[in-house]
C-alpha cells in the first residue's frame, strides 16, 4: 500500500491548553475576539488590515515578539472547510482550537484539519511537516478511522498505474484482509472463463496484466448480508474506442470505485458492524491488443443476459455486471457499489456531487440525509427505466451503450439494474473521486467522495 502523510491531529491532554491557541471569528463573534486581545495585538491587526472574511488569518504575537494566537475566519456553516487550510500555512507547531470562538462543530472542523494535512509523498518527499491540532483523546479515536480511510481511497487513486495495476489492487484487498482476519479469494485470467465472469475477462484480456475478481467475506454467517462492490479499472484507454489524450490523461483514478469500496470494507469491520460483509472488486486494465474486446461483439453474462458492445468505452459497467450479479447470488439484504462510471455525471452535476441511484425511495432518502448529517453531500438521480429503449440491441438482449448522449449516467445505472433482482435493495454511486485543483481540506488528486456518506448511513442501518 502507498503511504500518504502522518495525521496531523495528536492527543490534547486533558485540562491542558497545548500549544497555541487558534481562535475561529466571524463577523458576528469578530468583536468578542479583539477584546480578548492587548493593544498592541489589536493595533497589529488594525495596520494588516485584516477582516473576518473566510479564509483569512492572522498571527499575533505577544510583547516578545513570539506568536501567542492565531485568528482565522471561518464561515461557520461550511465547518469542514473552517481549518483545512491551515496545517501547511502556519508555521510548524502544535496548536488547539480556543473555546470561545465562532465554530461549534470541533468534530468537523478538525476532521477539515487533517484532510487539509494530507499530502501524497510516495514519488516526492514534502518541503515541511504539517502543524498539528490537539484535540481530545476520545474525539481522536473518533476521527482516526474515517482519516485513515480518507487517506486510503486518495492513495490509492494517486498512485500511477505502473503502481497500481490489478495486481496491486488484489493486494490492497489481501491486506485488509490479513488485518481483520477476513476470508478472501481470487479468479484470475482464464480462471474467471472457468468461474464464469466473462465480462469481467472480456474488458481486461488484452492487458499484460491478467484480470481478476477479488472477493474478501467477514463476519458471521447468521449476521446481514452486505455485498459492497468496487470498479476496478486501473487504467481506461477505452479500448479499441479509444479516447483522446485529454480524456485519457488522468484514467488511473479509473479505480477510484474500487478505493472506496476497500475503504468502506475497512471502516465496517473497523467498528465491527454486525454484518456479513462481502466485498467484490473486479480488477481490469482496459487496453489496446490484438485480442482486445471489439464493438459488435456479444457476450454472454454470468446472469444469462446477452449484452452487444456498442462501445468498448463503456467497459465499467460490464465488469460490474458480472459482479453484481455474482453479489446477488448471495442473497443480501444490501447491495451497493461505487464507480467511476460516466462522465454524464460529472456534466450533470459537476465534480463534487457524486450521483446516487437507488431502486428504493425510502433506502435514498436515508442515504442522502446521512450524507447531509456528515457533510458529504450526494444527489440522487432517477431510474427513469422508460430509457431503457436507449440501450436496445437488434442481435442481443440489450446493450451496454447507445447511440443517443442523452441521459448517460441514468443509461448506466439502468443497465447495472438490469443485474440486480427485484426486491433486492441496492445503491449505486456514480463518483468522480478526483479533485481537479487544491482547495483546502480537498488537494488536487484522488479524493473520497460519499465514503462518509455510506458508512454514516451503514452506522445507522445496523446499529447494535
Amino acid at each position: 500500500m502507498p503511504e500518504s502523510s502522518p495525521s496531523a491531529l495528536i492527543e490534547r491532554k486533558a485540562g491542558k491548553a497545548q500549544g497555541i491557541a487558534i481562535e475561529a471569528v466571524d463577523s458576528a463573534h469578530y468583536k468578542d475576539a479583539l477584546k480578548r486581545l492587548d493593544a498592541s495585538q489589536r493595533r497589529w491587526l488594525e495596520q494588516t488590515g485584516f477582516e473576518p472574511r473566510p479564509g483569512r488569518f492572522a498571527l499575533l504575537p505577544d510583547a516578545n515578539g513570539k506568536l501567542a494566537r492565531v485568528l482565522v475566519a471561518v464561515d461557520p456553516s461550511e465547518p469542514l472547510a473552517a481549518l483545512a487550510g491551515l496545517p501547511y500555512a502556519l508555521p510548524v507547531g502544535s496548536y488547539h482550537l480556543a473555546d470561545n470562538g465562532a465554530l461549534t462543530d470541533m468534530h468537523l472542523a478538525a476532521l477539515g484539519w487533517a484532510l487539509g494535512a494530507y499530502r501524497f509523498e510516495r514519488y516526492r518527499k514534502g518541503t515541511r511537516a504539517p502543524a498539528t491540532l490537539a484535540v481530545p483523546s476520545a474525539e481522536l479515536a473518533a476521527l482516526a478511522p474515517m482519516i485513515e480511510a480518507t487517506a486510503r481511497v486518495r492513495d490509492l487513486v494517486n498512485t500511477p498505474t505502473e503502481d497500481m495495476g490489478p495486481e496491486h489492487l488484489a493486494d490492497a484487498v489481501k491486506q485488509l484482509a490479513k488485518a481483520h482476519k477476513a476470508k478472501l479469494r481470487e479468479w484470475v485470467g482464464e480462471e474467471l472463463l472457468k468461474a464464469n465472469f466473462p465480462t469481467i475477462h472480456a474488458v481486461g484480456r488484452a492487458s499484460h496484466r491478467a484480470p481478476r475478481l477479488v472477493e474478501l467475506t467477514w463476519g458471521k454467517a447468521s449476521d446481514p448480508k452486505l455485498v459492497v462492490i468496487g470498479k476496478g479499472v486501473c487504467f481506461d484507454t477505452g479500448g479499441l474506442d479509444i479516447k483522446p489524450s485529454d480524456g485519457m490523461r488522468n484514467m488511473k483514478k479509473d479505480m477510484g470505485g474500487a478505493a472506496h469500496a476497500i475503504a468502506l470494507a475497512g471502516l465496517v469491520m473497523q467498528a465491527k458492524l454486525p454484518v456479513r460483509l462481502t466485498l467484490l472488486v473486479p480488477a481490469v486494465e482496459n487496453a489496446i491488443a490484438g485480442n482486445a474486446m471489439r464493438p459488435g461483439e456479444v457476450i454472454t453474462t454470468r446472469a444469462g443476459h446477452t449484452v452487444e458492445v456498442d462501445n468498448t468505452d463503456a467497459e465499467g459497467r460490464l465488469i460490474l455486471c458480472d459482479a453484481i450479479a455474482y453479489g446477488a447470488e448471495q442473497q443480501p439484504e444490501l447491495m451497493l457499489d461505487f464507480a467511476t462510471l460516466t462522465g454524464a455525471a460529472r456534466v450533470a452535476l459537476g465534480p463534487d456531487l457524486p450521483v446516487l441511484f437507488a431502486n428504493q425511495d425510502a433506502l435514498a432518502e436515508r442515504v442522502l440525509d446521512a450524507g447531509r448529517a456528515v457533510v458529504d453531500p450526494l444527489w440522487r438521480l432517477p431510474l427513469w427505466r422508460p430509457y431503457r429503449k436507449m440501450l436496445d440491441s437488434s442481435v442481443a438482449d440489450f446493450a451496454n451503450s447507445g447511440a443517443s448522449r442523452h441521459a448517460g449516467a441514468i443509461t448506466a445505472a439502468l443497465y447495472l439494474e438490469r443485474f440486480v433482482p427485484d426486491g433486492l435493495p441496492w445503491l449505486h454511486l456514480d463518483t468522480y473521486a478526483w479533485n481537479d485543483a487544491d482547495r483546502p481540506g480537498r488537494p488536487r488528486g484522488g479524493e473520497a467522495m460519499g465514503l462518509r456518506a455510506m458508512f454514516a448511513f451503514l452506522q445507522q442501518r445496523y446499529a447494535r
